[in-house]
């Protein structure tokens, strides 16, 4: 390795490189064949954002001093990268141009015509597509990311994924700093942005009881929301939907995401009833609009979707609803994954949230107990019509029996001889089995997907390779969305699209620098090729990375080269402060 090499360019693999044609200099440094013109100096004030000649003799001098720091000896603009002749999808909404983009370490430094510009490596994209690198505002990829394994986060980079948060759901460890601490310990291919849960937190202080908390309890929760907030979380997770955070009142939510608020930080909430469990699905978009309305918090409507055949045809009505909040002044949005399939834990499909009151010994409990076994039985019979029927339930992980995984609760239940209800009780005594469960309305997901406040997000993990039989949105959200709605349906356009992915995220989430491209966002960038950009991953067979990525940069760096990972582990632990 060259000890002057660019920094940002150490410690990489070895990769090939591409060079303009270069003569020496007099100053015994390389520089293009193509000699430097008036208009390549001219340009170097629209590069480093200023307009030449303006101000006094210091700021001349000042410039110069720059010019020679940019330019070296040449007198021509050289940078680490130069990504030259891309499609260019700036992540605004705007149509695609033609523009080159030099990247000078961590950030880009100009995107126009850098044809007689010099560069350490120049990479042709002639043909292909040039974007921000892709935003995945709701993953669960926490716990993967922060092994020495899956560190790299292969899976991610092949969409094009190279920021993500985590801890959703009201998920994710109480203790922030820890987080970043494990999630940095084998270095990091995304960059990755927390939030703090308040489920956990919850859990932490009042442990599984159907109750509403102290006034000290619920000030040791507040308390905690503002250690997360100050270790730099994006905002608060809720899941009123899963216990114990079903457990709560919206006051208490109001009082948590209220600190939130104070840091400028979101709620991103898991709703409480996405089909007719309990409230409804409208009454619980109403929700998160409440929460918002009373503390000013960003209020995001998380995975959105009309859950089931009893509310399908709904997302007219919770369209609406989001748009007369927005009417009313208040931050509403919304995230989604481009899939007719959710995933979730068999308990939380089936069982009533009663019974889980109290943990998992409470509930075997309960279980054993004929008379309250009826009646938990009466409610999973309704829950599993909510949810379509024992057909539309597919296992994906057991651990106490792996032979179930990616086969139905039906195909199941006859092999148990049981109806399916009981088949499910049986599996709830060995464990907790998680479920891809297929209750959603493609009318409904392209309604939801054509909103101009709806971002893209995986709801996925990051499992180890060929272990369990994942929903493949863990493998190919970001590149199906494309692929399925955008080229192929035509629901959305491309440039549509890809905000959703990019500048809208970021704006909501208050992430600086990033989800663009312009002189000075940092260099999250993907070269795809649309041509062959598709996800591959299916639900019988998930583990399948998805294709068409070229290049990947994370932080100036290449996390994909020719299509191939590097192995840099270039991703940070991101900060709201």
């Amino acid at each position: 390795m060259n000890k002057n090499e660019p920094k940002s360019m150490q410690s990489q693999k070895p990769i090939s490189y591409v060079f303009t044609r270069t003569r020496r200099s007099s100053c015994g440094g390389s520089t293009s064949a193509t000699a430097p013109s008036r208009r390549s100096l001219s340009r170097l004030s629209w590069v480093s954002g200023r307009r030449a000649g303006r101000g006094r003799s210091g700021f001349v001098a000042g410039a110069l001093v720059a010019l020679l720091a940019i330019t070296g000896c040449s007198g021509r603009p050289s940078y680490d990268l130069i990504i030259r002749g891309g499609r260019v999808l700036d992540g605004s909404g705007n149509p695609w141009y033609y523009a080159d983009i030099g990247v000078r370490g961590d950030r880009i430094a100009a995107v126009g015509d850098l044809s007689t510009a010099r560069a350490a490596r120049i990479v042709d994209a002639g043909g292909l597509y040039v974007a921000p690198g892709f935003v995945d505002v709701h993953t669960h990829v926490g716990s993967g990311l922060d092994t020495p394994d899956r560190s790299a986060g292969q899976p991610l980079l092949a969409q094009g994924i190279t920021t993500v948060l985590v801890n959703p759901d009201g998920g994710g460890p109480v203790d922030l700093a820890q987080q970043r601490r494990d999630l940095l310990e084998d270095g990091l291919g995304v960059n990755v942005g927390m939030q703090i849960g308040h489920n956990v937190i919850r859990s932490r202080v009042i442990g599984s009881e159907d109750r509403d908390p102290t006034p000290a309890e619920l000030d040791s929760m507040k308390l905690l929301v503002r250690a997360g907030m100050e270790e730099g979380a994006f905002g608060l997770s809720s899941a009123p939907f899963y216990s114990p955070g079903s457990f709560s009142k919206t006051e208490e939510i109001v009082a948590l995401a209220a600190v939130a608020a104070e840091f400028g930080g979101t709620h991103q909430s898991h709703v409480r009833d996405e089909s007719d469990y309990t409230i409804g699905l409208l009454d619980a978009v109403e929700e998160v609009i409440t929460v918002s309305r009373e503390t000013g918090v960003r209020g995001i409507v998380t995975h959105i979707k009309a859950l089931g055949p009893h509310v399908w045809g709904y997302s007219e009505a919770v369209v609406e609803r989001i748009k007369a909040a927005r009417a009313e002044g208040l931050e509403i949005f919304a995230d989604q994954y481009p899939y007719e399939a959710s995933s979730t834990g068999l308990s939380a499909a089936l069982l009533p949230r009663w019974a889980q009151a109290g943990g998992p010994r409470a509930l075997r409990a309960r279980l054993d107990d004929p008379e309250i076994m009826a009646r938990i039985r009466s409610a999973m019979v309704k829950n599993l019509d909510r949810r379509g029927g024992a057909g539309r339930i597919q296992f994906r992980r057991f651990e106490p029996d792996s032979t179930i995984e990616g086969r139905t609760l039906q195909m199941v239940a006859d092999d148990m001889g049981l109806r399916a209800v009981d088949a499910a009780v049986a599996l709830f005594k060995k464990g907790s089995p998680s479920i891809v469960s297929f209750n959603m309305n493609e009318d409904d997901i392209r309604t939801f997907m054509r909103q101009t406040w709806t971002m893209t997000a995986s709801d996925g993990s990051l499992p180890r390779m060929n272990v369990g039989v994942p929903h493949p949105r863990a493998y190919g959200t970001f590149p199906r969305k494309i692929r399925k709605y955008a080229v192929e349906e035509g629901v959305i356009d491309l440039p549509f699209a890809i905000r959703s992915m990019t500048s809208l995220p970021v704006t909501v989430f208050r992430i600086p620098d990033r989800g663009s491209i312009r002189p000075g966002a940092f260099a999250d960038l993907v070269v795809f090729d649309l041509n062959r950009l598709r996800d591959t991953a299916i639900y019988s067979a998930p583990h399948q990375l998805a294709e068409g990525m070229v290049h990947v940069l994370v932080n100036g760096r290449f996390a994909i080269r020719d299509g191939a990972f590097t192995g840099d582990l270039a991703g940070r632990v991101l900060s709201r402060r």
